[in-house]
């Protein structure tokens, strides 16, 4: 029995970790408006995860209903009704899953969705959100991983006019935001021991206050947490409250690693290629056999995230007809050791930029001198020649060349300026 079918029976006599819906006068917020706050706009800042498309995975339809009608006509595209049916995949293992959400989702029991980064928890998070009695009301979430410390508590619990340098005007946060809805607090493990008081007192008691307010607000607002690190060894090392794991981890819900639901890889490569076909005007038709043979092989540790980028960047260099063995990268094209493909890479770099002047643009020396080498420097001009090449194939077009080389425009660009490239 794996850890999601512990929880399909604990599910089934959950208490409830949040206090149900009190009245109105009990339970709703300071109003922004009222305080002269500075009313947000936007509630969902990302649009629902690019996985979700049209039906693939029919057996699984029948375990969850759609959202109800009414529900999806309030909604903006931003908040399409979820269904399992939609989700890209029918392993067994995400089976279970939506197993799990289904019982799981009509109770206001908080979840703590555990996961390898790229396997798409904060889908998970809004699936269950989708699925429960809150679904028409507002889902909201934060990175605690990609906001400082200092901004976090105001991005959660809001602000008073005056409360710090810079705060101009009062700003409701997060927890008020999701009033009578859910919060999906991302990366928690990252959350400082400050902040974890904060949070606990929430999950204990629904009431927090505004950074420099004195002034108790009361919520009802249901607590999804999601992260990759090791909580129980976080708790040994005391960076993690004992008593905030355990308010957090009434359901946990574990999702597997790609690798370990491969059958769910035709039927993901199939719908990002349709994907990238429509965005980036090519025309992908399929995969090779030998191809997804090699795909299947391997161990994915960025998970669908890692295979979506693959799937860009083959889709933007093949442009059209079929993937075969020779349009996938290095890795998934010979069993060599990882220094054995860098050094393929580096000889055919260097054959490839053997005649242009400049020594930034040359590939590096090879055989290592009885003198030695400046590591740091050979790799700098392999790193240069390797831009230089996507950049000559892509002809110059820089969003293009990142693609290629799996980085972001700007990180291209940075590069470049700095070795003093222009063109």
């Amino acid at each position: 029995m794996n850890a999601n079918d512990e929880y399909l029976d604990l599910a089934e006599n959950i208490e409830e970790s949040v206090p149900p819906p009190t009245s109105a006068d009990e339970s709703e917020p300071v109003r922004a408006e009222d305080e002269g706050a500075e009313p947000p706009s936007e509630l969902d800042e990302e649009p629902p995860a690019e996985i979700i498309a049209e039906p693939v995975a029919e057996p699984v339809a029948e375990i969850a209903p759609e959202a109800p009608p009414e529900i999806a006509q309030k909604s903006s595209p931003r908040k399409m009704p979820f269904r399992f049916s939609n989700i890209i995949g029918q392993s067994t293992k995400l089976k279970d899953i939506f197993n799990v959400i289904t019982r799981l989702a009509d109770t206001d029991s908080t979840v703590l969705v555990l996961g390898e980064s790229g396997t798409g928890k904060e889908l998970f998070a809004r699936a269950i959100h989708w699925h429960s009695p809150r679904r028409d009301r507002n889902f909201v979430t934060v990175n605690c991983g990609a906001i400082p410390e200092e901004l976090l508590e105001s991005e959660l619990f809001g602000h008073e006019k005056g409360s710090f340098t810079g705060a101009i005007r009062t700003r409701i946060g997060k927890f008020e935001m999701a009033h009578e809805g859910t919060i999906f607090l991302d990366e928690i493990g990252d959350m400082s021991p400050t902040l974890q008081v904060k949070l606990l007192r929430i999950l204990q008691q629904q009431e927090f206050e505004r950074v420099g307010s004195n002034q108790v607000i009361k919520t009802n607002v249901r607590v999804l947490a999601a992260t990759n690190q090791n909580l129980e060894k976080a708790i040994k090392e005391k960076r993690f409250r004992e008593d905030l794991f355990y308010r957090l981890n009434v359901i946990p819900l574990k999702l597997p690693p790609l690798r370990d639901r491969k059958d769910d890889l035709p039927l993901l490569i199939d719908h990002f290629m349709k994907r990238f076909n429509k965005s980036k005007n090519r025309n992908i038709t399929g995969v090779l056999p030998e191809a997804m043979a090699l795909m299947q092989e391997y161990d994915w540790p960025g998970n669908v995230r890692e295979l979506e980028n693959i799937c860009e960047r083959m889709a933007v260099i093949k442009g059209e007809g079929v993937i075969e063995v020779d349009d996938l990268p290095m890795q998934f094209r010979s069993d060599s050791s990882a220094e054995e493909m860098l050094y393929q890479d580096m000889l055919l770099v260097g054959a490839q930029e053997a005649e242009l002047e400049t020594p930034a643009q040359k590939g590096p020396v090879m055989e290592i001198p009885e003198t030695g080498i400046n590591l740091k420097e050979v790799v700098e001009e392999y790193e240069m020649a390797l831009i230089l090449q996507a950049l000559e194939k892509c002809n110059w077009v820089k969003n293009k060349a990142a693609t290629l080389l799996g980085l972001n425009r700007t990180t291209l660009v940075e590069k470049l300026k700095k070795k003093g490239i222009t063109r």
